[in-house]
């Protein structure tokens, strides 16, 4: 099984440990959220994956085997961690090329991978030519070329306009519905959760989460229930019956929380209360991120007085 598969794993740089005895398992068939605050070692533990760094201590394999022993390792790991990386000077292809030689990648892949992530028409420019977005779809592309098994991307909606932020969503769907496994890091809280099936979430260097992503929410942050109705008094009376509480807000509706749509639903309906809206506010992937990790943000500005 091509998992990614971390145990113990620590790594310190002087007196500061980055990586602090890092367990957890990333597994095929799914896309797994890589979250964390600035400074949390998300970075640092994909660079230990790829065997750009030695851990102090622990391991981190691939399938069973650290990156550093496999032959023509593209062909079973991608990874983007930096767009900038391409060479300047040289043309998208040409990018690639060197890249398909060295792994023993046929060049027909190339002009696939170009064709997948739509910089077919740009292939002949130089990199310096290209904007942020192109660069990171040649990251993608590099990462894609030998049709790899586990695929690590590191911000791969960096720079991507709309067009390509619903093209990277549909490609990391589709590589892990081919059973790859895919670990994604990112700070974008929406994006994730537009893509994300799991969640691996570090803080100062230690595991905070390992959980699919909607039990990570909903252990989080409570459901909620917005009604709108012509008569306050019957809907509190109602909900006073059930052991529930209607907070009235500013802009004429009430919260009822933490509650069920469908519980609350039936229960004013029983009373015959007359309701205008009737809506579910189901908890949010940033809500649940930034309760988790308050307390581990490195970098945090403190917050305005009233």
């Amino acid at each position: 099984m091509n998992s990614i598969d971390v145990r113990d794993l620590t790594k310190e740089y002087g007196p500061r440990r980055a990586v602090d005895r890092l367990t957890c398992s990333v597994l095929p068939g799914r896309v797994t959220g890589f979250l964390g605050p600035n400074g949390a070692g998300k970075s640092t533990t994909l660079r230990l994956v790829l065997g750009l760094d030695r851990p102090t201590s622990g391991t981190a394999t691939v399938g069973g085997r650290a990156y550093s022993t496999l032959r023509e390792p593209l062909r079973h790991v991608g990874a983007l961690l930096d767009a900038q990386a391409a060479h300047g000077a040289r043309t998208g292809r040409d990018h690639l090329l060197a890249l398909a030689v060295g792994n023993r990648i046929p060049a027909r892949r190339v002009d696939e991978v170009l064709e997948e992530t739509g910089l077919a028409p740009a292939s002949r420019h130089r990199v310096k030519t290209y904007s942020l977005g192109m660069r990171q779809r040649l990251g993608i592309a590099a990462a894609l070329l030998g049709d790899p098994e586990v695929v690590l991307l590191d911000e791969p909606s960096n720079g991507l306009d709309p067009e390509g932020i619903v093209w990277i969503r549909e490609l990391l769907r589709r590589l892990a519905g081919e059973g790859r496994t895919v670990l994604v890091s990112s700070h974008l809280m929406n994006e994730t959760a537009s893509f994300a099936d799991h969640l691996v979430v570090l803080g100062r260097g230690r595991l905070l989460a390992d959980t699919p992503m909607q039990d990570f929410i909903d252990a989080r942050v409570q459901p909620r229930v917005r009604i709108r109705t012509t008569d306050p008094l019957a809907l509190k009376s109602a909900l006073a019956r059930h052991g529930h509480d209607a907070v009235e807000q500013a802009e004429g509706h009430w919260i009822v929380h933490p509650a069920r749509v469908d519980d609350i639903g039936r229960l004013v309906s029983d009373a015959g209360v007359p309701l205008l809206e009737l809506t579910s506010e189901v908890g949010t992937l940033e809500q649940a991120y930034l309760d988790l990790t308050a307390a581990d943000a490195e970098f945090a500005a403190p917050p305005r007085k009233a």
